[in-house]
């Protein structure tokens, strides 16, 4: 186990450390935010490290003990004049986040104290600016984080609720890295079993039971990686917001109720029916779970507005890439509606009179919203509320809102789940592309490999090759170039 290992990562490292000598040079940015705050971070990198460390404390002999905070004075190197009063950081590498000699800088936060510092590296020999992302770069590289830790890293920069960072911290601290690894080394196995069975089968008289276990094996790896796509896009939703699209007829209480939803007034209400002619979209924090709340025009059968015409087709665009449909009546309309079994019936009436063909909303959670029932009597109300099917609200009135909102957060739990160490999510649409790819390389080759066929073996050990490709494309194993700019472009300067 250990020699595959070995063999398996002897192209990163090969790797790592030619991109580590061509790089070369030093590099620096502030690593913390560009406004004025309290204390600010600047972190440099590479080589030079210590050469930086020594000439902005103005002691060409300092050897600092590694992660120790010193407060030190730092000077610019050309005026000598100092420029400020703060923390220093050593941490030589290997044991660095880029896996290079380290130091940081924490300064006052100012910007006239940031702008000293960063000239002050500036005139250093061997420095340069850091470009973003880069220091991140330099860690893959140096083998401390595979992508999916990087692009976790990249989310949790980005994270804007509570359940994304739970979700990205996983990621980032390896939850992704260490499932993908294990089929991977599985993969790898089964494929270095295969060639020694076609190299060496006669020689070393290697029993055909090897080809017995090592499709056993790919099956149960299959299987796995099945279940791993099998996640209803949780992840993914999680990571890029929940798309929530609130359609009706017109005058229904659309723009009232993305009003109450975002608790502020995004869309414009008035009694005048067709208010809203475009789509008003708004990201919304609800519950720790990330919501993009769209408003749309009210759909109709028969109008010959053209600009309605225009709002209602965007409308139905807009539908076809929602994850959650919120369809809103009018309380007033439900009379026919008894029990939770003609609720189905009434939607599918309904989507015909908003001219919405009930196959645009198929595969995606529909639930049906009553507004208005302030103007309902209270035997109406009383009927209405033992009906599960649907939710029953009044946005001008303010009536069962707690209620509604609860419930709209048990839906977008059920949408994202809950972010869980021991059953890591797909967070990227690549990851699912390459595990897809994956399956069909060994379906492949467990089709074309059977008893009672007789294959060209070598053909087969190809397949099981490039399954293993495409996890390493995934996780950074192999060279990857086409997709490291996508990977590293959301990152921002000093990370």
């Amino acid at each position: 186990m250990a020699l595959l290992k070995r063999f398996a990562n002897n192209w990163s490292r090969f790797f790592c450390r030619s991109y580590m000598n061509s790089s070369g040079c030093t590099i620096y940015s502030l690593s913390s935010g560009h406004i004025k705050c309290g204390v600010s971070v600047i972190r440099v990198s590479g080589p030079q490290a210590k050469h930086a460390l020594r000439a902005l404390v103005n002691n060409e002999e300092y050897e600092p003990k590694q992660r120790l905070a010193y407060l030190k004075s730092f000077y610019h190197p050309s005026t000598k004049e100092m420029i400020d009063k703060g923390l220093l950081l050593w941490f030589p590498g290997p044991a660095s986040f880029t896996g290079e000699d380290s130091c940081e800088f924490q300064v006052h936060g100012s910007l006239a104290v940031i702008a000293a510092m960063l000239d002050a590296l500036g005139q250093l020999p061997g420095l340069r600016p850091a470009h973003p992302g880069e220091f991140t770069k330099r860690a893959f590289f140096g083998g401390k984080l595979d992508l999916t830790e990087v692009e976790g890293l990249a989310d949790l920069i980005h994270a804007e609720t509570e359940a994304q960072r739970k979700q990205a911290l996983l990621q980032s601290t390896g939850s992704l890295k260490r499932l993908y690894d294990s089929w991977r080394m599985r993969m790898i196995r089964c494929a270095a079993h295969l060639e020694a069975y076609i190299d060496f089968a006669e020689e070393e008289q290697i029993e055909a039971g090897v080809i017995v276990q090592l499709t056993r094996e790919l099956k149960s790896v299959k299987r796995e990686i099945h279940e791993h796509l099998n996640d209803q896009r949780q992840g993914e939703l999680l990571r890029d917001g929940v798309r929530t699209v609130i359609i009706g007829a017109p005058n229904v209480g659309k723009s009232s109720l993305l009003n109450l939803l975002c608790q502020r007034s995004v869309s414009i209400v008035t009694e005048q029916a067709g208010t809203t002619r475009d789509i008003i979209e708004a990201m919304h924090n609800f519950g720790g779970y990330p919501v993009i709340f769209s408003d749309t025009a009210g759909l109709r059968k028969h109008t010959k507005d053209t600009i309605e015409l225009e709002g209602m087709a965007r409308a139905k665009k807009c539908l076809e890439q929602a994850d959650l449909i919120l369809l809103l009546t009018d309380a007033k309309a439900l009379q026919q509606v008894q029990n939770d079994a003609d609720v189905d019936s009434y939607i599918k009436s309904y989507l015909e009179e908003l001219d919405l063909p009930v196959q645009m909303c198929n595969g995606k959670r529909l639930h049906l919203i009553a507004n208005k029932s302030d103007t309902l009597s209270r035997e109406e109300l009383e009927r209405l509320s033992k009906i599960n099917a649907m939710l029953t609200i009044s946005c001008q009135k303010q009536d069962n809102i707690p209620a509604f909102l609860s419930a709209l957060e048990s839906i977008l739990q059920k949408l994202c789940g809950t972010p869980r160490a021991e059953h890591p999510r797909i967070t990227h649409m690549r990851y699912r592309q390459q595990l897809v790819r994956c399956i069909e390389h060994i379906e492949i080759f467990l089709r074309e490999y059977s008893p009672d066929v007789y294959p060209d073996m070598a053909i087969a050990a190809q397949k099981l090759r490039l399954a293993v490709r495409c996890i390493e494309r995934i996780t950074g194993h192999v060279h990857v170039e086409d997709i490291l700019d996508v990977v590293f472009k959301d990152f921002c300067i000093g990370k």
